[in-house]
Order: structure tokens, then C-alpha cells, then sequence
């Protein structure tokens, strides 16, 4: 299995662009899987120099419904012509994010795009094909990130804190190793691979995505909350790739405390298992 970083925040090199946003491309034996688009339609000039036909992909899902991760959406149904693409059912909803200087900015997805047929709209635990599936509706037992803060949902009306049920993650398993990937992990990383042994009975080989442990105003989660997840994330025995709105200053705490259980994926990384 290769996974290849399409887009993130930072990148390997210079002749690859970078936004904030995260594409991960993921080719098994079987299926070739674009997870997440980012937010504009760079993912495609990116895979073009790193060697991916995205007109080949066979499926894509869309971990929920932001920008930065559906934005190159249109870009995406306009390259490939056959794929489905799966997304949360409530991942075209209006959401929000109150900036710093206290303007609302609208930071969901494109409404002109959800009557596309070739959408399949998924609710808790959803099976693309063997060895490849999604779940959603994750039991909150450890505190949401404080990076949440600021996020918001349009219901009925009123603006409320967003409750990340439109966000879903994806399960690959593969030749006996099993992948836990994250859009963003607005739930919590902690509750997420918690959720994801509940119904696989056993912790995931591998964890790779982003952990949400910053937010856009430059803040992070506490030193102690990331000793806390440093700490539950070896306990797993899973090795680690992170990106995104992880944030590079928690990575490198994470770092110091994990060492080679954790890396950095940037736009132009690659994994092969």
C-alpha cells in the first residue's frame, strides 16, 4: 500500500504547492482512494508532479463538511468522470468559524455540488467494499479539542457550537494491517481510536491524518491535554503519521515524547506499507 500527500499546510519541496488543507492519495492492491481534496483545486496540479492520475481514482471520501478538506470538490467530479464519493449526510450543511477579529467566515462546502448523483451520502458505520469502510458517531467520553472553539453549525436559524457529526474516518485493511485515517479528528483523537476499537476489537496498526490539536488563531491545546494523548498514543502500539491542523508546535511535542511512533506527513510525503 502507497500513500502520497497531495496537500498539506507545508511542503517537501518547492515545486509542490501547499494551502491549509489536506488530500491524501491511497493505492491498495485493489482500489485507488483519494481521501479529502483540500480547498481549492491544487490537489490536482500536485498529483500530477507526484506521478497520480486522479482520473483514475476510484473512489473518494470526504471527511466532513469544510473547506479545506472538500473545497477542490468541483475540481475533483470535473478530472474524474466515474468515482462515487462519500461524504457525511449531513456534510452539506452550513458551517461556520468565528475569526479572531470577530467576523463570521462561512466555511463549508459548495451547495451548488450536493445534487450531483454521483454523491453517496453515509450515516454512522458504512462499508465501501471489503476491507474498506466508515464510521461517524463517535461516543464523546474524553473532552472535545478547546481547538473547536469557534466553530459553529447553522440550526434552525440559530448559530450553535458545532457537534462534528457530519465528520467521518476511514477504515483500510490490508494483508493483515489495518489503517485508521482522520480528516481532522474534531472529535478527539483519543474518542475516535477509542470508537474505532469498540467495533474492530483490536487498536489500528497505523493512525495517520490530522489530530486537531490547533486552532487558525495560532493557539494549541495544553501541555498537559498533549502529554495526555503523547502517552495514550503509545499505548496503542499504532505507528503515527500527522499533518494538518495537528500544528507544528504540538508535533513537536508529540515528537519528543513519542519519537519514531510519530512522524509528519507534508505535501510530496510518502508511505509505503
Amino acid at each position: 500500500m502507497i500513500i502520497k500527500t497531495l496537500v498539506e499546510n507545508t511542503a517537501t519541496s518547492e515545486d509542490l504547492g501547499c494551502e491549509h488543507g489536506l488530500s491524501l492519495y491511497i493505492e491498495t492492491r485493489k482500489h485507488k482512494i483519494l481521501f479529502d481534496v483540500g480547498e481549492s483545486a491544487l490537489f490536482l496540479q500536485n498529483a500530477r508532479k507526484l506521478g497520480v492520475k486522479i482520473a483514475d481514482v476510484d473512489f473518494l471520501v470526504i471527511s466532513h463538511g469544510h473547506y479545506d478538506h472538500g473545497g477542490g470538490l468541483k475540481t475533483f467530479l470535473r478530472e474524474n468522470t466515474k468515482a462515487e464519493v462519500f461524504l457525511h449526510r449531513l456534510a452539506f450543511k452550513k458551517y461556520y468559524a468565528s475569526r479572531p477579529d470577530g467576523t463570521l467566515e462561512y466555511i463549508g462546502l459548495d451547495d451548488d455540488l450536493k445534487e450531483n448523483k454521483r454523491l453517496v451520502f453515509t450515516s454512522d458505520r458504512f462499508f465501501i467494499g471489503s476491507g474498506i469502510e466508515l464510521f461517524s458517531n463517535v461516543a464523546q467520553q474524553e473532552p472535545l479539542p478547546t481547538s473547536n472553539r469557534g466553530l459553529l453549525k447553522e440550526h434552525e436559524g440559530d448559530l450553535l457550537d458545532d457537534t462534528f457529526a457530519h465528520e467521518q474516518n476511514l477504515i483500510i485493511e490490508e494483508d493483515g494491517k489495518v489503517l485508521l485515517i482522520t480528516g481532522c479528528a474534531h472529535n478527539g483523537i483519543v474518542n475516535i481510536i477509542e470508537h474505532f476499537h469498540s467495533i474492530k476489537s483490536r487498536m489500528p496498526d497505523y493512525v495517520i491524518g490530522g489530530f486537531h490539536l490547533s486552532s487558525s488563531s495560532g493557539s494549541h491545546e495544553s501541555f498537559e491535554t498533549l502529554d495526555r494523548i503523547a502517552q495514550y498514543l503509545l499505548s496503542t502500539k499504532a505507528k503515527s503519521y500527522t499533518c494538518h491542523c495537528t500544528g507544528l508546535e504540538p508535533y513537536k511535542i508529540l515528537k519528543a515524547k513519542m519519537g519514531d511512533q510519530i512522524n509528519y506527513l507534508s505535501t510530496g510525503s510518502e508511505i509505503s506499507i
